[in-house]
């Protein structure tokens, strides 16, 4: 299983389940399943998962940047690392593998937090609420030292973490969280966790706090 159905089945992709799509090394043609030939599968991006075959989580990112749109290949991002663990250095060993992917250019951006991409509900009223303030933005989901932080802004080195339940509430989610901590305060940044209600139900005490650390924003 390959492209937006082995995304599905991985749960990088929401919504309803998309038509099965399956790559493999002899052309069959199979009414209600796209096929696609492919003789050289490395053996590196390929898995199994639910004992079902299926494109590893790195190679299926890389399929997925070069058929969605940004928005969709930022969440897929998100995802693989949330449920599998996935690291851009996972990703970026599938593309060296693939230098012609028309998608590598899109997920790179991603991967490298070059883009304000918003991946839920937190974020985005986070980033609203810098913006009413007229505070500095930060780079969002970007790799530093090798794992993914929601935010941080690296002229004021400053690193902040949002802590939804969804993402944070079993016993892995917890060590994840006060290891980032611990490699932020490591780099010399000031770090700052902000939890759902002190975003969405009382932020003005963590925009007072924000206030004494950044800078104000100067439109472009």
């Amino acid at each position: 299983m390959s492209g937006r159905a082995a995304a599905h089945l991985l749960g990088l992709l929401k919504g309803a389940p998309p038509a099965p799509e399956v790559t493999a090394p002899t052309e069959r043609r199979i009414e209600g399943i796209r096929t696609r030939r492919s003789r050289n599968i490395d053996r590196r991006d390929s898995a199994v998962f639910r004992l079902i075959p299926v494109t590893s989580v790195a190679r299926t990112l890389v399929d997925l940047a070069a058929i969605l749109p940004l928005d969709d290949v930022a969440r897929a991002c998100h995802e693989a690392g949330v449920l599998h663990r996935t690291s851009p250095a996972q990703v970026e060993a599938v593309l060296a593998r693939r230098p012609n992917n028309p998608g590598a250019t899109k997920l790179r951006r991603v991967l490298r937090g070059e883009v304000h991409v918003t991946l839920s509900k937190l974020e985005r009223r986070f980033l609203e609420l810098l913006r009413g303030a007229g505070l500095a933005l930060p780079q969002t989901n970007r790799a530093v030292g090798g794992r993914r932080v929601d935010c941080r802004w690296r002229d004021q080195q400053l690193t902040v973490e949002l802590d939804g339940y969804r993402y944070h509430s079993s016993r892995h989610a917890w060590e994840q969280d006060r290891r980032r901590e611990r490699e932020a305060r490591a780099r010399g940044d000031e770090f700052r966790r902000y939890t759902y209600g002190d975003v969405l139900e009382h932020p003005r005490l963590m925009l007072q706090e924000l206030r004494g650390l950044l800078p104000r924003h100067r439109p472009a």
